[in-house]
């Protein structure tokens, strides 16, 4: 009976419950059988399908799918990862030879790592089952991955979009930019961002742990795999109106902001780095230049109030800095991102106590250029300031002073997210 049990509760995910009343020795045969049928890579390719109420255009897509699997000799199957459809999709993918892989939690991202987890082969291409995409010409999909392509994208651009294919904001704009971004962030060699017609090796796949559960998965995709160094490749694609008379599931605004949050979130050099030092630079220039008295340039007199501002800048600088470095040492620790090889190299010299030092001489100099600036206004007695140079050295010290509180705050908040963690 304990064997019974042992073997119940190791049932694999997706096998079929076993009768009532068979034995320890039949069952446990059974699970191997089952077992085995779901993990071994015996096919070489699967054809997958996220699904919600897809019925005008599933059977098209599978039979597409099919007959490209049989005219190419592959040994495959198509799988449809069924979201919660009500439209009778689950039994038209049935009828048509699928295999239905049901996924309850909601999302396109969620319909397809269910998917991904359930699929057989050793290569998935995956795609809409709006009809948009031809699942019967993938051959160059197939050829790059035998020859070592861990993804594969398709270029909607470069193999040729149908009129009424793509919303107009979506190709010109939205598409274009986000493409551009990612390219700029993460140095993904992709001129087509969110085709969603991709193959790639599972468990190459698999090992990037993806799990954004929205559209935003078409990213997370892309991203993770050029952050791991995998074997990325573009091959042309065409994009067809799709089949459907309902409106599409994707929102353009909602999930174009998903997709912007992404990449913004995993690119902290580019989300706090680059705008920090360009404030930083801006900032230290304007002091330079502004610290000895009032400067003149095309006619336009900057002085105090310009020097104000540069001492602004470098204060907001120096905290975008500090964002960046701590989230890039909080996403390595907990594995968001791999961890740097630069920051790995500059982490042993940013010690607590280094850090503390530095805050401490920047503190205690801000606070002798305050005092110094405070006593000549009392050797005046306190009335008006004549001239502003003294204006100018106390926001240059209270600049200091507010960097050193950053720093040291800085310091503090990297130590506690370095602090071991529980059981390691």
């Amino acid at each position: 009976m304990n064997t019974v049990r042992k073997i119940e509760a190791n049932w694999p995910e997706h096998a079929p419950e076993p009768a009532e009343g068979v034995g320890a020795f039949e069952l446990l045969k059974h699970l191997r059988s089952e077992f085995e049928g779901q993990t071994a890579r015996d096919l070489e390719l699967t054809i997958l399908m996220p699904c919600l109420n897809e019925a005008e255009t599933l059977a098209s897509c599978i039979r597409k799918a099919l007959d490209y699997l049989e005219r190419s000799g592959i040994k495959g199957e198509v799988l449809i990862a069924d979201n919660g459809s009500t439209d009778g999709s689950r039994e038209i993918a049935k009828a048509e030879g699928a295999r239905v892989q049901p996924v309850s939690a909601r999302g396109y991202g969620a319909a397809l790592i269910g998917g991904i987890r359930a699929a057989r082969g050793k290569y998935v291409i995956m795609g809409d089952a709006d009809d948009s995409y031809d699942f019967s010409s993938l051959d160059a999909f197939v050829w790059e991955l035998r020859e070592g392509a861990q993804l594969v994208m398709g270029n909607r651009f470069q193999g040729g979009i149908a009129p009424g294919a793509m919303p107009f904001l979506h190709r010109m704009l939205g598409n274009p930019v986000l493409s551009f971004i990612g390219r700029l962030f993460f140095k993904i060699p992709v001129g087509d961002f969110h085709c969603g017609l991709r193959g790639f090796n599972r468990d190459a796949i698999c090992d990037l742990k993806l799990s954004s559960p929205g559209m935003e998965f078409a990213s997370e995709m892309v991203v993770k795999a050029s952050l791991n160094d995998l074997d990325i490749r573009e091959v042309p694609t065409t994009l067809s109106q799709d089949g459907r008379s309902r409106a599409p599931h994707l929102r353009t605004w909602r999930d174009g902001w998903r997709h912007l949050r992404f990449l913004l979130l995993h690119s902290p050099k580019w989300l706090f780095g680059v705008p920090g030092s360009t404030l930083l630079g801006a900032g230290l220039v304007g002091i330079a230049a502004l610290i000895g008295g009032p400067l003149e340039i095309a006619g336009i007199r900057l002085d105090l109030l310009t020097l104000v501002a540069s001492c602004f800048s470098v204060i907001l600088g120096i905290q975008l800095l500090t964002f960046s470095l701590l989230t890039r040492v909080y996403a390595g620790e907990f594995g968001v991102l791999p961890k740097s090889k630069h920051l790995d190299r500059i982490l042993p010299f940013l010690t607590l106590e280094r850090q503390l030092q530095l805050a401490a001489v920047l503190c205690l100099a801000g606070l002798a250029g305050a005092g110094a600036a405070f006593s000549g206004w009392a050797a005046s007695g306190f009335g008006d300031i004549v001239g502003n140079s003294t204006l100018r050295w106390f926001s240059l010290s209270l600049t200091s002073v507010a960097i050193s509180v950053q720093l040291a705050a800085a310091a503090f908040l990297a130590s506690f997210i370095r602090l071991p963690k529980p059981g390691k």
